[in-house]
C-alpha cells in the first residue's frame, strides 16, 4: 500500500523501497524517484526552484494529484502518473504493463514505468523510464545530432557527447508540453511509435521536469526560466569572425588581420587556434612563434579586433602543470588502464572540470597568461571531452563517467564563466564544442564540431542548429564550409562554401573556419625537443578567387547592416530565452505545414531564411506561412502567406523574406 503526504509544494509517495517526489518547479513539475534511503540532492541542469509557487495538492484514499499553474500530475490507484494540461487533455502518461486489467491493457507483461534496477555490489542503479507513445506527435529539440532530423519522433538517440554530437535531453512536443531528462548519465532516448523510453546506465535516481504550454515559444521560455538565460551577447559577437586551422605564427595571424582591414572589411574576432602553446596543458603562448603576444593583442585591438585563443583541457605528461595537478587530484581518474586519454601530439590526460579546484587552477593559469594581456574570449575545445567514449573506464570528481559525463562541458564552461565574471567581464562569451542542458547560462556559444565539407553535412547542420534552438541554446554556430575536406580551388567546394557563407551570415554567430586540403607541407620541426604542428591551408575570404571574394564581401557588409536587428535578437534571447534562429513552427505554431520544414527557418521573428542546400542549385521552393504577408528582400516582390513559391537564387543570392514589411528587409538591402 502506497503512502501519500505533502510537504510545502511537494507531493511525496512512498511504496516499498521507492520514494517518489512530484513538486512545483518554476512553471512546471519536477519528478524524482529513488530506491535509496533518502533522495539525492543534485539539481543538475535545474536552477533552484521558485519558492513563490503555490501548488495545489489533493490526496485521496488511493490516489493523489498536484497542480502547478496549467499542469497537473495525477497518480492512479496503482501509483502510475499521468500529466494533464489545464483543459484536462492528456499530455504524457507513464507506460506500464504489469497487470491483467480489462479496463486498461489486458496484458500482464510485467513492465514497470519506473524501473530502477540495482547494479550488483554497488549503490548505483540502471534506470528505464517508460511513457506511452502518442500517434501524430512531433518531437523537437534534444540537442545536436548529425542525422538531419528536426523532428525526432521515431529516432533512437544516444545520451552521450561525441565530437559533433551534443546531447541536450530537452524536447518540445507538438502536444503542448516540454520535457527535460535531468540526468547526466550515459544512456539512450527512444521515441518509437509504440513507446517512449529513457535509459541511464548508471544513476541513483530518476529525475525529470515537465511543463505545459500553448506553443513552443511558451515552453522554451519556461524551460530557460528553470535552466537559465544566456548572457547578453557582447558587441564583438555580432559581426564577422575569421578563423582557420591554424595560424602558425604571430606574424601570419597579424598579416591576415591587416589585409582584411586593407580591403576595407570589418572583422570582430580573429582566432589563434590550437598548438600555439609549448605543450598541451601549459595554457600560455609559445614565445618562439609568438614572441610578443601582448603587442599582438594591442595591435589587433587598435584595428577593432578581439583575439580569441584556443584552450584544450588536455594536459601533457611533460607539461609544467601535470604533476602539480596530478598531486592535487585535479586530473581525470581511471578505474583501469593507463592514465592516458589521448596520444595525439603527446600523451595527455584531461583535467577534471567537475572538480571546483581544477576549474580554479586552470582559470588562474589562463588569467595570468592570456586574460591579463587583454584576451577576453576563449575557444574551449575538446569539451565532450573527446576520446573518452569508453565511459566505464573513467572517473570524475563527481562520480563514474557513466553516471555524470554529460555535465563535463557545462562545468568546463562554468570555470571560465565564473573566473571572467569575478575579473569584471559583465557578459562572458566563450566558444565551446559541446554542452548539456543549461549550458546557455554559462555564456556558452556551441558549435557543431568537426563536420565534413559537403552538402549533406551542410543540410545536417541546419537541422542541428534548429534542434539546438529548441533545446534552449540561442548561441550556436558551425564551421562555414565544413571542417574536413574542402579544397579551395575545387569549383564544387567553392559553390558549397558560398552557400554556407550565406547561411553563416544568418546564424547566431558568423564564423569562417576549416581545415582545407591539401595541407601545407608538414615539415617536421622541433622546438626544445617538442614537435610543432604545421600551419593550415589558406582560408581567408580572398583565398577562393575574386568573384567569390566579392560575394563574401557582400555578406560581411550585410551582417554589419544587420547589427541593430541582431542586437535586438540577442537581447530577447537574454531576457526571454527565445533562440536567434528558430524552426518555422516556433513562430507559426498553428500552421501545420511548418512542423516538418528542416531547410528553412526564421532568423528572429521577422526574417525567413531559405538556404540553398543542393550543389549548383540556382532556385528553390520556399513555403511562406499563412497569417502573414511576405516581401522578398532580393526583388521586393510581395506574397500572401499560405503558399509555396519558387525563389530565384543565383550564386550570390540566398532567398530572404521579410514578414509584414518588417524593417529588417531594408537593412538587408542597405
Amino acid at each position: 500500500m502506497a503512502v501519500y503526504r505533502s510537504e510545502e509544494n511537494r507531493l511525496i509517495r512512498t511504496s516499498g523501497t521507492e520514494i517518489l517526489w512530484v513538486e512545483a518547479w518554476g512553471a512546471g513539475l519536477r519528478v524524482r524517484a529513488t530506491r535509496l534511503s533518502r533522495m539525492p540532492e543534485e539539481d543538475w541542469a535545474l536552477l533552484e526552484k521558485n519558492t513563490a509557487v503555490n501548488a495545489k495538492i489533493n490526496i485521496g484514499e488511493n490516489e493523489a494529484s498536484i497542480t502547478n499553474g496549467n499542469i497537473t500530475a495525477k497518480f492512479n490507484n496503482e501509483g502510475w502518473l499521468t500529466f494533464y494540461n489545464e483543459k484536462g487533455d492528456v499530455l504524457l502518461e507513464e507506460y506500464y504493463r504489469n497487470r491483467n486489467d480489462l479496463m486498461r491493457y489486458c496484458v500482464p507483461l510485467g513492465l514497470n514505468a519506473r524501473d530502477l534496477k540495482p547494479v550488483v555490489g554497488r549503490s548505483d542503479y540502471t534506470l528505464t523510464a517508460r511513457f506511452e507513445a502518442k500517434e501524430g506527435e512531433h518531437i523537437w529539440g534534444m540537442g545536436q545530432y548529425q542525422d538531419g532530423l528536426l523532428d525526432k519522433k521515431g529516432a533512437s538517440l544516444e545520451l552521450a557527447h561525441r565530437n559533433s554530437q551534443a546531447t541536450i535531453p530537452f524536447y518540445v512536443s507538438s502536444l503542448g508540453y516540454g520535457f527535460l531528462w535531468n540526468n547526466p548519465a550515459v544512456g539512450r532516448a527512444v521515441f518509437a511509435n509504440n513507446i517512449t523510453e529513457w535509459y541511464a546506465e548508471c544513476t541513483d535516481k530518476m529525475d525529470y521536469w515537465i511543463v505545459a504550454g500553448n506553443n513552443p515559444k511558451e515552453i522554451v521560455r519556461a524551460y530557460t526560466d528553470v535552466t537559465g538565460k544566456t548572457p547578453m551577447m557582447p558587441e564583438y559577437g555580432l559581426g564577422f569572425w575569421q578563423c582557420k586551422l591554424r595560424y602558425r605564427t604571430q606574424e601570419e595571424l597579424l598579416n591576415v588581420a591587416r589585409e582584411h582591414k586593407r580591403r576595407g572589411l570589418p572583422m570582430d574576432v580573429i582566432v589563434c587556434d590550437f598548438f600555439h602553446w609549448p605543450l598541451q596543458g601549459d595554457w600560455k603562448f609559445d614565445l618562439v612563434n609568438f614572441p610578443d603576444p601582448q603587442g599582438m593583442v594591442r595591435e589587433l585591438k587598435e584595428m577593432g579586433i578581439e583575439l580569441m585563443v584556443s584552450i584544450w583541457p588536455t594536459v601533457d605528461h611533460r607539461s609544467e602543470n601535470f604533476y602539480p595537478m596530478a598531486e592535487q587530484g585535479l586530473l581525470l581518474g581511471f578505474d583501469r588502464g593507463n592514465n592516458v586519454n589521448m596520444t595525439w601530439m603527446g600523451d595527455t590526460v584531461f583535467y577534471d572540470a567537475t572538480h571546483p579546484e581544477a576549474q580554479k587552477y586552470v582559470w588562474k593559469k589562463v588569467k595570468e597568461n592570456y586574460f591579463n594581456m587583454g584576451i577576453k574570449i576563449f575557444w574551449l575545445d575538446e569539451a565532450e571531452p573527446e576520446g573518452i567514449y569508453d565511459f566505464d573506464i573513467y572517473r570524475y570528481h563527481l562520480g563514474p563517467a557513466q553516471k555524470v559525463t554529460a555535465i563535463y562541458p557545462n562545468l568546463y564552461a562554468k570555470g571560465f564563466y565564473d573566473g571572467m565574471k569575478e575579473a569584471g567581464i559583465e557578459n562572458p562569451l566563450n566558444l565551446v564544442r559541446c554542452g548539456w542542458a543549461g549550458a546557455q547560462r554559462y555564456g556558452a556559444l556551441l558549435w557543431s564540431g568537426d563536420i565534413y565539407s559537403n552538402y549533406r553535412s551542410f543540410r545536417e547542420q541546419i537541422a542541428a542548429g534548429l534542434s539546438m534552438a529548441m533545446s534552449g541554446i540561442p548561441w550556436w554556430t558551425s564551421d562555414i564550409g565544413g571542417f574536413f575536406g574542402g579544397i579551395p580551388d575545387d569549383p564544387d567546394f567553392q559553390d558549397l562554401l558560398i552557400r554556407w557563407f550565406q547561411f553563416g551570415c544568418f546564424s547566431p554567430v558568423f564564423r569562417l573556419h576549416g581545415e582545407r586540403f591539401p595541407m601545407k607541407p608538414r615539415d617536421v620541426e622541433y622546438i626544445n625537443g617538442i614537435r610543432q604542428f604545421t600551419s593550415g591551408q589558406d582560408n581567408e575570404v580572398w583565398s577562393y578567387g575574386e568573384d567569390n571574394f566579392e560575394i563574401m564581401k557582400k555578406y560581411i557588409l550585410m551582417r554589419e547592416r544587420l547589427r541593430p536587428y541582431i542586437r535586438d535578437l540577442m537581447k530577447t534571447a537574454h531576457e526571454k530565452g527565445d533562440p536567434v534562429i528558430r524552426p518555422m513552427i516556433y513562430e507559426f505554431p498553428r500552421d501545420k505545414n511548418c512542423s516538418m520544414l528542416t531547410d528553412q527557418y526564421m532568423f528572429g521573428s521577422d526574417l525567413l531564411v531559405a538556404p540553398i542546400v543542393e550543389l549548383k542549385a540556382r532556385e528553390r521552393n520556399v513555403y511562406l506561412p499563412e497569417g502573414a504577408n511576405w516581401t522578398c528582400c532580393n526583388t521586393g516582390t510581395e506574397y500572401k502567406g499560405g503558399q509555396t513559391i519558387t525563389a530565384a537564387a543565383p550564386i550570390d543570392v540566398i532567398p530572404l523574406f521579410a514578414k509584414d514589411g518588417a524593417a529588417v528587409g531594408k537593412q538587408i538591402k542597405g
